[in-house]
């Protein structure tokens, strides 16, 4: 079972091993490396359309994260008050969010839009005070991609608190209401702390499905070009070693948000813990 388990550990870590250390290539392939070399380092942060993309996906993939984050917590929330036919219809509507292929999504995301676009940039321009001709228009853009990539990630926010707030001792929370701490005082002192990690891996995971996603953002980013479409359209190019330069600092940047995040679960716990002992 130990060398199954390092087989399985080996054939997951082992590209990105060979991601990273095909990132220090002297060669101009990515596929052919020579050793070694940090020249296309700052060659690729001087590569304006890469930065570019890498700036939108940050961009789109913080905004989702937080909305998802936010929105998800509160329905993960009030549904735990829901009973019934009503419960199980949610539950029904948040797991097909998730089960639902990403081109479905994504081709659904973009009828809906651009049907809506069509119904609304004429009532705009006729309602404008300025007249048609300055009126603002509706495209797809930042906000179509933030609307779409919300909409899955906040279904996987869902999933992961309910999970988190099923498992709470809700003696606790009965304590509270005893004491007679208002609602707000209960969940800012006794809820929230115990849905603290299912919240923070909420966020982590819908940053790092937003970041990633090609295939929704495909359909709906517009003229916006995010790090995954901009790739894609690279490998008809012939892909340089700015790619792998690009995921080795994502990789950094990715493990740095996570042991970080580590770190202060960790000191909260151990203050939670000294609080307690505390006379």
């Amino acid at each position: 079972m130990r060398l199954y388990a390092a087989f399985i550990y080996l054939f997951l870590y082992a590209p990105i091993a060979l991601i990273v250390l095909f990132s220090f290539n002297a060669g101009r392939h990515a596929a052919s490396f020579e050793c070694c070399s940090t020249a296309w380092y700052p060659r690729t942060f001087q590569n304006t359309f890469l930065i570019e993309a890498l700036t939108n996906s940050l961009i789109v993939a913080g905004t989702v994260a937080t909305l998802a984050t936010v929105m998800g917590t509160m329905a993960a929330l009030a549904l735990q008050r829901v009973r019934g036919p009503v419960r199980v219809a949610f539950d029904v509507l948040t797991y097909i969010a998730i089960i639902i292929p990403g081109i479905v999504i994504g081709i659904a995301t973009l009828v809906a839009l651009v049907a809506a676009f069509d119904a609304l940039n004429p009532l705009i321009a006729a309602l404008w005070p300025g007249g048609p001709e300055g009126a603002p228009r509706l495209n797809l853009g930042y906000g179509s991609v933030i609307a779409a990539h919300t909409l899955f990630t906040m279904a996987l926010v869902i999933v992961i608190v309910r999970a988190r707030i099923q498992g709470m001792d809700q003696s606790l929370i009965e304590a509270s209401a005893d004491l007679y701490a208002t609602p707000w005082g209960t969940f800012r002192q006794v809820t929230f702390p115990q849905i603290l990690p299912a919240v923070l891996a909420g966020f982590l995971l819908s940053f790092t499905f937003s970041f990633d996603d090609f295939i929704i953002a495909f359909f709906v980013a517009g003229s916006k070009t995010t790090l995954p479409i901009y790739i894609f359209s690279s490998i008809r190019r012939g892909i340089t070693p700015e790619t792998n330069v690009i995921a080795t600092v994502v990789l950094g940047f990715s493990l740095t948000l996570l042991i970080a995040a580590q770190v202060l679960m960790r000191r909260r716990a151990r203050g939670a813990g000294g609080g307690g002992a505390a006379p």
